[in-house]
Parts: structure tokens; C-alpha cells; sequence
């Protein structure tokens, strides 16, 4: 398949690339070959081939959520630098 310049050009205005005349020959070949190449993978059978996501199988690692007890409120706030009712106190981050 042989790709013409004014194809090369709308290739490089829709893809936001700059190509030049100098680089039209250059890069219709590049183009060229690339289409030469999944012309060749399109005539693969792959009938049996079941469709994946990834080339290797995946499989979830996270651990079970199984509830715990967490830490007392007062020994979450034994080190806190201010604290009221039993919160931690923080700066106002969004200013009226």
C-alpha cells in the first residue's frame, strides 16, 4: 500500500505533527511500513484465541476487609499538637 503525500499531510495536521517536504519521503516510508506490517498481522487466524486485557494473567492481591479495632481516641491524640473534644484541631485551610 503506497500512501500518497496529501494522506501524509492530513496524517500529520490530525495527529498535530509537524513534517516537512524534506521529511515527506521519510516518513511515507515509515508510514508505508507500518501499514505493510499490520497488513500482515490482520491475515493471522486467531479464531481460537480468547480476547484478553493483558498479556499475562492477573489476579487480585488485597487482602480480605475484615473489620479490627482500631486505636483508642486517647492514644490517637496522646501526641497531637492542640486537640478540642476529643478531635484533632487543625489550621483553617479555606479562608470566608
Amino acid at each position: 500500500m503506497k500512501i500518497s503525500a496529501e494522506e501524509i499531510k492530513k496524517i500529520a495536521l490530525l495527529s498535530r505533527l509537524e513534517v516537512k517536504e524534506d521529511q515527506m519521503e521519510t516518513v511515507g516510508k515509515q508510514l508505508n511500513d507500518i501499514l505493510s506490517y499490520m497488513d500482515l498481522l490482520s491475515q493471522v487466524d486467531v479464531t481460537d484465541v480468547k480476547p484478553t486485557a493483558h498479556a499475562v494473567s492477573m489476579s487480585n492481591v488485597m487482602r480480605d476487609d475484615v473489620p479490627q479495632p482500631s486505636l483508642a481516641n486517647e492514644k490517637a491524640l496522646q501526641n497531637a499538637p492542640e486537640q478540642a473534644d476529643g478531635y484533632f484541631k487543625v489550621p483553617k485551610v479555606i479562608q470566608d
